[in-house]
């Protein structure tokens, strides 16, 4: 069990990330044997297989441990901004000390009683060598499998989870925020406890935050909630997001009503009444199956009506339907 002390400023300093880098290297836990952890992403992950299989995929799979699915700490460094880019993210790993990539790889498969694989230790010897193909590797499964159709949908996934728990610390505080997240992780009187359910029981592990900020972070590819393997990192907890479901249901056009249809005309009817939940333009393109073209064209439209808030998150803009939009798209009772 880790145990993280917080004083009342740590609190106020806990904050919220998601981390395209983190879920590009925890998604290889779909190639390495663990795809069943996770039903609602395996036909997209089966729908990617022949891309992944052009890519250096012995490498990659060869960075999760086959019993806990753990991931060497190096690979997943903390956010350092809410919304981080992965270009920024990827310089970052690979500015890596490769002092720490030899330790890093022996933390993660040794205490399980798993050598660490061949593909890794035949890179002993050049450990800078050894981190850029990781990285470039990485890059290449970024760009090739999540980015251009699995990343939009996955991002809005995440942002939604973040503002839920925003909304819950503001209305229960930290003992619903924490509770909420996992049974695994808890929270009494200034403590945060994780529950790790590693190969064998260890006494607690107490890590006072001293103003270092614990962040937390969603994950699609987490069952609970975990942190990292040394206690010597920066205070990161890492946990399932909610609404993961959703990514395996197929988009289908919202039903909307007949008056707001003759209004408005059918595609703005149907882009209005998504939006009670903020969307960005890509995953509303997804969502309509048509294109961002198409989509931003009417969400000036409707911006312009007054019928549209629009917010910035990080680089990304997201769009939810205003009060007067709300109105629009309410059922009104029928007048005999």
């Amino acid at each position: 069990m880790i145990r993280f002390r917080l004083d009342l400023s740590d609190l106020a300093a806990t904050s919220f990330a998601y981390s395209p880098l983190q879920e590009t290297v925890l998604s290889l836990r779909m190639w390495a044997g663990h795809a069943r952890r996770f039903p609602a992403l395996r036909d997209t992950f089966a729908g990617l297989r022949p891309v992944f299989n052009r890519l250096d995929h012995t490498l990659l799979t060869s960075l999760v441990a086959r019993r806990r699915y753990w991931v060497p700490d190096f690979l997943t460094p903390r956010p350092r901004t809410s919304v981080p880019d992965i270009r920024r993210e990827l310089d970052v790993l690979r500015a890596t000390d490769p002092a720490v990539v030899r330790p890093g790889l022996e933390q993660t498969f040794l205490p399980l009683g798993e050598p660490v694989p061949a593909r890794l230790t035949n890179a002993w010897d050049d450990p800078s060598r050894l981190l850029t193909d990781i990285a470039d590797a990485l890059e290449a499964y970024w760009e090739q499998c999540l980015r251009p159709v699995w990343w939009p949908r996955a991002r809005a996934v995440l942002e939604a989870d973040i503002a839920h728990r925003a909304r819950v610390l503001v209305e229960g505080g930290a003992d619903a925020l924490f509770t909420g997240i996992s049974s695994r992780l808890s929270w009494t009187e200034g403590m945060v406890a994780v529950q790790r359910n590693g190969p064998r029981s260890s006494a607690p592990t107490d890590i006072p935050i001293d103003g270092r900020r614990l962040l937390l972070t969603p994950s699609c590819f987490a069952d609970g909630v975990s942190t990292m393997l040394s206690s010597q990192a920066l205070p990161h907890i890492v946990y399932g997001t909610r609404g993961l479901a959703t990514l395996a249901e197929r988009p289908e056009p919202p039903a909307t009503s007949q008056a707001l249809e003759r209004l408005l005309g059918a595609p703005r009817a149907r882009l209005l009444t998504l939006l009670a939940e903020p969307a960005s333009t890509t995953e509303l393109a997804h969502r309509l199956g048509v294109t961002p073209a198409a989509v931003s064209q009417h969400l000036s439209i409707l911006k312009a009506a007054h019928l549209l808030e629009r917010t910035r998150h990080g680089r990304h803009i997201r769009y939810r339907h205003s009060a007067l939009g709300a109105a629009l798209c309410a059922p009104h009772p029928v007048r005999e």
